[in-house]
């Protein structure tokens, strides 16, 4: 294993940001190259304490000549969400200099070629580490970008095209949930890995691209992290990164699947207290109460409920219970299409 420092120079004098990058070199350049990156949106460590479980695997696996194909590792990919706090609280999915979500505005290139992807001296911080986390992934052909929701089950955010290709690593990892997205994302991570395959027509069923998103913030143990980076190695040795004859082949994926415009994001009609009657895992039926908001403590008229515009799966819930008028609550996967289907990202 070899490790290196990337540095990246701040929006003023005297201000700088490092991470490190972890590489094992593989035994076949045939063989399929991988990159995981985790905490993209700093605050979101569910993936970082996945790969800190995962190395000593790596590790074992290279000092026995079983890996294949390279791997490039980042746990914990963005040093400047990680160093901000705002009156003690951590603030890790927005660069507060330009207020751009760490995992937006990625460029854009035509080719998986990380000579194309443009540098200036004049970007600021947060670009600059845009521009060098796809550097450091393009050429992989597995690109798995580790996040997490508010409350959650572990779900994957897979293209379209790739489905149902990378059916066996849902499997792998142990997902409950597959959303398909098509067409763009807000040049999310996810997209500019896909974007130069889908240009230049080299999205075949090898590759792999997903962002993972592991249950929700809170859910930080050992236990997950374990498991997850059981799913991870599973995953690896299933597309023959890594050669493990004790891990079995991926059975069929049996989680749910559906496209983004199937999901119901259900907005909270007041602001107020938010009373939840369902939980991540949970199915529903349409017309089923999924919250009541108490706007108006202590008056007859002051609840207002949120109903099941359909059948479904309860995938995630915010973690928060104060809301305002407005804010998702649920992400409900519903059988059908969405009467408030959204395109793009669902969230900022």
């Amino acid at each position: 294993m070899e490790k290196t420092i990337e540095k990246l120079t701040g929006d003023t004098e005297g201000v700088s940001y490092e991470f490190p990058v972890f590489r094992f070199v593989g035994s076949d350049r045939a063989a399929p190259r991988a990159y995981l990156q985790a905490a993209l949106h700093a605050g979101e460590l569910p993936g970082t304490v996945a790969i800190d479980a995962l190395m000593p695997k790596l590790a074992k696996a290279e000092a026995e000549g079983r890996i294949r194909g390279s791997l490039t590792v980042v746990p914990w990919a963005n040093p400047i969400g990680r160093a901000q706090y705002q009156f003690g609280d951590h603030q890790g999915r927005f660069h507060s200099g330009t207020r751009t979500n760490f995992n937006r505005d990625f460029p854009l290139v035509d080719r998986p070629d990380p000579a194309l992807i443009p540098e200036s001296d004049l970007a600021t911080v947060d670009e600059k580490l845009k521009a060098r986390l796809l550097q450091l992934s393009l050429g992989h052909d597995i690109v798995l970008d580790l996040h997490c929701d508010d409350e959650g089950e572990p779900y994957l955010y897979v293209p379209a095209e790739l489905w149902p290709a990378m059916s066996d690593c849902a499997a792998a990892m142990g997902v409950a949930g597959v959303l398909l997205w098509k067409g763009e994302s807000g040049a999310a991570f996810e997209e500019a890995s896909f974007h130069p395959h889908l240009k230049a027509g080299t999205a075949t069923d090898k590759l792999v691209v997903t962002t993972v998103e592991y249950r929700g913030i809170a859910d930080v143990y050992r236990v997950t992290a374990e498991g997850d980076a059981e799913g991870l190695y599973r995953l690896l040795v299933a597309r023959g990164v890594i050669v493990d004859p004790a891990v079995p082949t991926p059975g069929p994926f049996k989680g749910v699947v559906a496209p983004l415009e199937n999901v119901d994001m259900m907005p909270a009609p007041k602001a107020g207290a938010i009373l939840y009657d369902v939980k991540p895992g949970d199915r529903v039926k349409k017309g089923d109460r999924l919250a009541t908001i108490v706007h108006k403590p202590g008056e007859p008229d002051g609840h207002a409920e949120v109903i099941a515009p359909q059948d479904g799966f309860i995938l995630t819930r915010r973690s928060h219970r104060i809301t305002r008028a407005g804010d998702d609550l649920v992400k409900l996967l519903g059988a059908s299409r969405s009467a408030d289907a959204r395109s793009g990202a669902l969230e900022d």
